[in-house]
């Protein structure tokens, strides 16, 4: 998933549960900067920092693989 899209979907979650953006960065140990580059599709999250968002917000992350010829 693009990280344009992980934002995407982080920010509509996160609104669904009321949640606000310093709560939520608070409540998956991240800072709130780095949840707001990603909420604007920005930056180069690390899979922690990832999988620690999705767990607070009930999302599950998969792997995709593609082989390119």
């Amino acid at each position: 998933m693009l990280v344009e899209q992980f934002g995407e979907t982080i920010k509509q979650r996160r609104k669904e549960l009321n949640i606000t953006q310093p709560h939520l960065a608070e409540l998956a140990k991240v800072s709130t900067n780095t949840l707001y580059k990603l909420e604007r599709g920005q930056g180069n999250p690390s899979l922690d920092v990832l999988n620690k968002l999705a767990e607070v917000l009930g999302l599950e992350l998969t792997l995709s693989i593609k082989k390119i010829y």
